[in-house]
């Protein structure tokens, strides 16, 4: 039997690390609350990283209120995503980001957080989907707006109607 020398990857690949964030979808009527960055050409939800000892969605409440400026509370988790991406070219970073559809409680949008957000603002929900930039933030708002869609199903009175 011959043995199998381990595979190195070469001295010039990337440092690979874990991060763990939190972030939420928040409500309003039949708005939803998204977050520029980048100049104000890519929305998104607003998230962030968990601080020590920080369950998800203390997080995901947190983070929210400090980079929108509004206060939400938790309706219902929403599915969790992953992606891989390099910064600075050189260290590769897997994160995993937990979501939550809150529901606004107060506070405004003009007070975001001018050193990451460049603009907040609520978007009626088909808009909102349509102009996220990521697909996988497309699927967390879809799945939200199933939510609610179902949760005011279950508020109309027999028959269907208002």
């Amino acid at each position: 039997m011959r043995s199998v020398e381990p595979v190195r990857p070469p001295s010039n690949s990337p440092v690979v690390s874990e991060q763990h964030s939190a972030g939420g979808l928040v409500v309003r009527g039949d708005e939803v609350l998204l977050i520029a960055t980048a100049g104000g050409r890519r929305w998104q939800l607003p998230k962030g990283h968990l601080e020590a000892g920080e369950l998800p969605a203390e997080a995901a409440l947190r983070e929210v209120r400090e980079e929108t400026g509004v206060t939400g509370s938790i309706l219902a988790p929403l599915s969790g995503v992953d992606y891989t991406f390099l910064e600075r070219g050189k260290h590769r970073i897997r994160k995993h980001v937990d979501y939550f559809l809150l529901s606004y409680e107060s506070g405004s949008e003009t007070n975001f957080e001018p050193r990451e957000v460049v603009a907040a603002r609520w978007f009626p929900w088909a808009e909102a989907i349509a102009r996220l930039s990521h697909a996988n933030d497309r699927r967390v708002a879809e799945q939200a707006w199933r939510i609610v869609r179902e949760r005011q199903g279950e508020n109309l009175p027999a028959g269907g109607e208002k």
